[in-house]
């Protein structure tokens, strides 16, 4: 029984009234972009809530999102994330902007700023120190850019961006504006969410108590600078989700996909407040020679339990139902690091069944 759920049929998805989670998201894992298509069409059928594309440098989230909302009818869509930086904000919301078209007004636009190594590495872009600031002046034009689809000027001299355009216009806009939600993981970006977005992206990574004790203190400093309300906002977050009848595996899947984001060292303060500086120093050592297996050795079995759902359907119901209180939406991610196709598709599945209406 699924009595942790409500349905929501708001643009975005804003906090229950009754103080549960909302229907749950799905993050659309799988290699080829026609089953992602698939897994989204599952999902809606499922009565799932939200379907969100993710972005790698393999891979353009707004593009997968187009064919996603061209398939279905009725789940929302959204990017979870694309990257902020690496496009101008007038190409984001002009690709907003398209998909809200394409699926006649069900898309959320979710922005990070990625890492500095993805900024730089990846995409040849310097990356600005102060990020939050950055975002908070892109969210700004963009969300001007979404008001001028009617047509007219739009001229903005900021800090970082400086835009003259004479004659803006985004015929057949489906709507006025869009839902904006930023990932964040570091104090200020987390209180410029609570301050200019709709909602939250979360990491992967985050606990439970990093939910509780940085994530929404650090939101509600930023509601009150942007004199916003807690129950307009929805706290959405990926939870990493393993289902299997072998306990097992499941939980050494979890362990593979925490690994791998516990290399990025922007994360650690989530794993420093539980005192688990030794597993990360661990897996830092062990990146160096991309020993994957030695990785997942060092994530044990509490960090699993603080952030990821494992086991067999009914146990993966239980503890889904233990982020009741801390996600208004959880967004729910099979582990892909490691894991063959076939059982990445076989997870998804599982979750889809698992959680449906």
């Amino acid at each position: 029984m699924l009595t942790a759920f409500n349905t929501v049929n708001s643009a975005a998805a804003p906090r229950s009234e009754s103080g549960r989670m909302n229907r749950p998201g799905l993050i659309l894992i799988a290699d080829r972009i026609a089953d992602v298509v698939e897994l989204a069409r599952s999902a809606e059928a499922a009565g799932f809530s939200s379907a969100w594309t993710t972005e790698f440098y393999s891979r353009n989230g707004f593009v997968v999102l187009g064919a996603v909302a061209a398939a279905t009818r009725r789940i929302k869509v959204g990017t979870g994330i694309c990257y902020a930086y690496m496009r101008t904000p007038v190409l984001n919301a002009a690709a907003a902007m398209d998909i809200d078209e394409i699926s006649a007004g069900r898309m959320i636009l979710g922005l990070g700023s990625g890492t500095k190594s993805m900024n730089e590495g990846w995409y040849g872009v310097p990356f600005e120190p102060r990020s939050a600031a950055k975002m908070k002046e892109a969210v700004a034009l963009i969300r001007t850019l979404f008001a001028t689809a009617g047509g007219g000027r739009v001229k903005f001299d900021g800090e970082f961006y400086k835009i003259k355009i004479p004659l803006f216009a985004r015929p057949h806009a489906a709507r006025a504006s869009l839902p904006i939600y930023l990932a964040a993981v570091q104090k200020g970006m987390l209180r410029t969410a609570g301050e200019v977005a709709d909602g939250l992206v979360g990491h992967p990574l985050y606990s439970r108590r990093y939910v509780r004790d940085v994530v929404v203190p650090n939101l509600e400093i930023g509601m009150q600078r942007g004199g916003r309300t807690r129950a307009a906002f929805d706290l959405a977050g990926y939870v990493i989700t393993s289902i299997s009848q072998d306990r097992e595996q499941a939980r050494r899947e979890a362990k593979g996909q925490i690994a791998f984001y516990a290399t990025a060292k922007s994360y650690a303060g989530i794993l420093d407040l539980h005192g688990w500086t030794a597993a990360k120093e661990g897996i830092y050592e062990a990146f160096k020679s991309f020993d994957f297996a030695r990785m997942a050795s060092f994530v044990s079995d509490e960090m699993v339990e603080e952030i990821a759902v494992t086991g067999t359907p009914e146990e993966c119901r239980e503890k889904l139902a233990r982020w009741e209180g801390l996600l208004d939406t959880p967004l729910l991610y099979a582990p892909s690091v490691g894991v063959p196709p076939a059982r990445v598709a076989e997870n998804n599945r599982l979750i889809v069944e698992t959680f449906a209406a």
